[in-house]
């Protein structure tokens, strides 16, 4: 089975996370998995974060402030301009050839700065270049998209990552992300030779996540009733709650860490199974699972992460993209919240939305494409057990 959305692991396709994140909300706090109380070691930092106002950025903001240190946030001024009153913001484009690009920059220090929305490596370049001699650290916010053999389990950072014929074109799309995040990643080494740490990411969720590639589980299992579940159960799924990789991101900064990590969790494997009796734990829901086999929903023309969020079958093209290792990134410190708290952090931030755009889900079946598969599962196999 084909994913719908492969290149939209990490910030859902760069379609330009302006689509795909959608509006976020004043930001959720909530506990942190790591040791973040407190101010950090060693002196207070001053960041730098490229975007900042959306989903992850918000997040290592209060990370960065809860731990002492001074942020800086640099964009556009278009998305959410009202967070963080008491931060410095500073206007421009990431793109040198817009407007002022990134004249608001140049000559300014910083200890580091956190790229958390290049998506091509021509951009990512150029503020790399421009910030060489006056940062110590460039961290980029990466994917685990960038990988070539997705196929492959366990996949580890000195795995190959793709590439494409064309490597100027600037059309992120499913083809294309995965191979520019690697070119951005390469220009940020470039620009900072043992300077960089790359960062990727699986699939980020949590309180302020736009696209509702995980809210769609907990939304739906809270309903109750007969729940589409897609497989066997046994598929393996990786999530990382944005707070606990802010944490992460942040704590490394702090320690002065560079090279590659992948960043997802939770730490303890998690099958598709666990994470919706988690979910069902968190919601006190009478959901009862069908569990419906991949051939069959691909023949219903479901599609992987797309109409079922999240999950990927463990045989296929993308059957890696859900078993990737996280073992350097455990011993460098990160710690995962348990998955009932990040269910019910994101239920009640979606709850608190406004109504018109709690009724437009970005991810998942509708209720009635549900039950219309529902119905052609049972009809097709008899009275399916659920449970």
């Amino acid at each position: 089975m084909k994913l719908s959305r492969r290149g939209v692991i990490q910030a859902a396709a760069a379609l330009s996370a302006v689509q795909v994140l959608g509006c976020a909300s004043s930001p959720k706090a909530g506990p942190s998995a790591g040791d973040d109380k407190g101010t950090a070691p060693g002196k207070p930092l001053n960041i730098l974060i490229l975007g900042g106002t959306r989903f992850l950025g918000p997040a290592l903001v209060q990370v960065a402030q809860a731990r002492g240190h001074t942020l800086t946030l640099f964009n556009r001024g278009k998305s959410n301009p009202g967070l963080f009153p008491d931060v410095e913001k500073l206007q421009g484009d990431r793109d040198p050839n817009k407007g002022e690009g990134l004249k608001a920059l140049a000559g300014r220090k910083w200890d580091a700065v956190i790229d958390t929305s290049g998506y091509v490596p021509r951009i990512v370049k150029a503020s790399a270049e421009l910030l060489a001699p006056n940062v110590g650290q460039y961290v980029f916010i990466s994917s685990v998209s960038v990988y070539k053999e997705m196929t492959k389990k366990n996949l580890n950072e000195s795995d190959a990552v793709g590439t494409i014929p064309d490597e100027t074109t600037e059309d992120v799309g499913e083809t294309s992300y995965g191979p520019l995040k690697a070119l951005c990643e390469q220009a940020a080494e470039a620009a900072l030779p043992g300077r960089a740490l790359n960062i990727r990411p699986g699939l980020i969720v949590g309180p302020d996540d736009g696209s509702d590639r995980f809210t769609y589980w907990p939304l739906r299992v809270a309903k109750g009733g007969e729940v589409l579940a897609p497989g066997d159960g046994e598929d393996p799924v990786q999530v990382i709650d944005a707070r606990d990789l802010a944490a992460f991101i942040i704590r490394n900064v702090e320690r002065r860490t560079m090279g590659i990590f992948n960043v997802t969790g939770p730490v303890q494997p998690m099958k598709i199974k666990g994470m919706l009796e988690d979910i069902r734990t968190a919601t006190g829901s009478d959901a009862r699972f069908t569990w419906v086999d991949a051939a069959f929903l691909e023949q219903q023309k479901v599609t992987a992460f797309g109409d079922m969020p999240a999950w990927v079958p463990r045989t296929g093209p993308e059957s890696g993209i859900g078993d990737v290792s996280i073992a350097r990134a455990v011993q460098a410190g990160l710690a995962t919240r348990p998955l009932v708290d990040t269910v019910r952090d994101t239920l009640t931030w979606f709850r608190a939305l406004p109504p018109d755009r709690q009724e437009k889900l970005r991810s998942g079946l509708s209720a009635e494409r549900e039950k219309e598969v529902l119905a052609a599962w049972h009809q097709t196999k008899g009275t399916a057990k659920a449970g």
